[in-house]
C-alpha cells in the first residue's frame, strides 16, 4: 500500500512537467502548420476580412473592374500605334495625290514633250504602288506591336497571373526590336526625302511672291524672274521649255494643282515626321518588353533550382 501511494505521489509531482512538455510540443506543431499551410494534418481556414463580412453589396462593381482593365493597357504602344497609323495615312494619302498633281504641272507647263518626262512618270507611278505597300505593311505591323505590348506588359501579368516565357517568345520579341530599329532608320531617310518636294515647291512659291511684290521694276524686271526645274534633276536638260518666267510663272502659282500639291507635300512630310516619332516610341516599348521577358526567363530558371 505504501509503495502504491509513493508511486502516485511521484506521478503527481511529474504531472506539471509532462503538461509543460506536451504543451510545448503542441505549440511547435502549431507553429509548423502556420508556417507551412500545405501540410496534410492542417486544414487552413482563411480569416474572413471586413469586406467579406460586409455582405454582397461590398463586392467590386463595374467601376473597379474598368479601372483594373484600364491598368492592363500598354499606353506607350497604344499612343505609338495611333501616331503611326495617323502618320502613315497622312504620308501615303497626301503623297499619292501630291505626286499626281506634280506630274500634271510638269506635263502642262515645264515639259510639253511626253518622251522627256516618260521616265519620271514611271518612277512616280512606281512610288504610288510603293505607297500602297507601305500603308498595308504598317497597318499590320502596328497591330502586331500593339498585341505584343498587351501580352508583355507587367499590368497584364498582374491581371492574368503567372506565365511561362519560352525561347521562341523571346526570339520573336528580339526580332521586333531589331525590325523596329531598322524601320526607324529607314523612315528617317523617308522623312528627309519627303522634305525635298516641299523645298522645291517653296522655292517656286517664293519666286511667285517676289513677282507679286510691288518692288518689282516694271514688266521687264518681272519677265527676268524665272524658275528652271531642270536644275533639280526632275526632267532632263533637253526638256522644253523647262524654264518658266514672269507672268507665266505667276499663273502657275495661282492654279489649283500647284496650291494643292504644295500643301499636300507639307502634310505628307509632317506625316512622315509623326511616323518617325511613333517608331521611336515603338523602339522604347519593344526594348522594354524584351527586357521584361528576359528578366522573367532568368527568374523562372532561378525558381527551378
Amino acid at each position: 500500500m505504501l509503495i502504491i501511494e509513493s508511486l502516485l505521489e511521484k506521478d503527481t509531482d511529474s504531472l506539471p512537467l509532462k503538461l509543460a512538455v506536451n504543451s510545448r510540443a503542441e505549440m511547435e506543431i502549431g507553429r509548423y502548420h502556420w508556417m507551412y499551410p500545405g501540410s496534410k494534418n492542417h486544414q487552413y481556414r482563411p480569416v474572413p476580412t471586413l469586406g467579406d463580412r460586409a455582405g454582397p453589396l461590398s463586392s467590386p462593381g463595374c467601376f473597379e473592374c474598368c479601372i483594373k482593365c484600364l491598368g492592363g493597357v500598354p499606353y506607350a504602344s497604344l499612343v505609338a500605334t495611333i501616331l503611326c497609323f495617323s502618320g502613315v495615312a497622312l504620308f501615303c494619302g497626301c503623297g499619292h495625290v501630291a505626286l499626281a498633281g506634280t506630274v500634271a504641272i510638269l506635263e502642262q507647263h515645264f515639259s510639253t514633250n511626253t518622251s522627256d518626262h516618260a521616265l519620271l512618270s514611271e518612277v512616280i507611278q512606281l512610288m504610288q504602288y510603293v505607297i500602297y505597300g507601305i500603308a498595308s505593311f504598317f497597318f499590320l505591323y502596328g497591330i502586331i506591336l500593339l498585341a505584343e505590348g498587351f501580352y508583355t506588359t507587367s499590368a497584364v501579368k498582374e491581371l492574368h497571373g503567372e506565365f511561362k516565357t519560352t525561347a521562341c517568345g523571346r526570339c520573336i520579341s528580339g526580332m521586333f526590336v531589331f525590325l523596329t530599329y531598322v524601320l526607324g532608320v529607314a523612315w528617317l531617310g523617308v522623312f528627309g526625302f519627303s522634305a525635298v518636294p516641299v523645298f522645291m515647291f517653296y522655292n517656286i512659291w517664293s519666286t511667285c511672291e517676289v513677282i507679286k511684290s510691288p518692288q518689282s521694276n516694271g514688266t521687264s524686271g518681272v519677265e527676268q524672274i524665272c524658275v528652271d526645274v531642270r536644275q533639280y534633276g526632275i526632267i532632263p536638260w533637253n526638256a522644253f521649255p523647262g524654264k518658266i518666267c514672269g507672268s507665266a510663272l505667276e499663273n502657275i502659282c495661282n492654279t489649283n494643282e500647284f496650291y494643292m500639291s504644295y500643301h499636300l507635300f507639307i502634310v505628307a512630310c509632317a506625316g512622315a515626321g509623326a511616323t518617325v516619332i511613333a517608331l521611336l516610341i515603338y523602339m522604347m516599348a519593344t526594348t522594354y518588353n524584351y527586357a521584361v521577358l528576359k528578366f522573367k526567363s532568368r527568374e523562372d530558371c532561378c525558381t527551378k533550382f
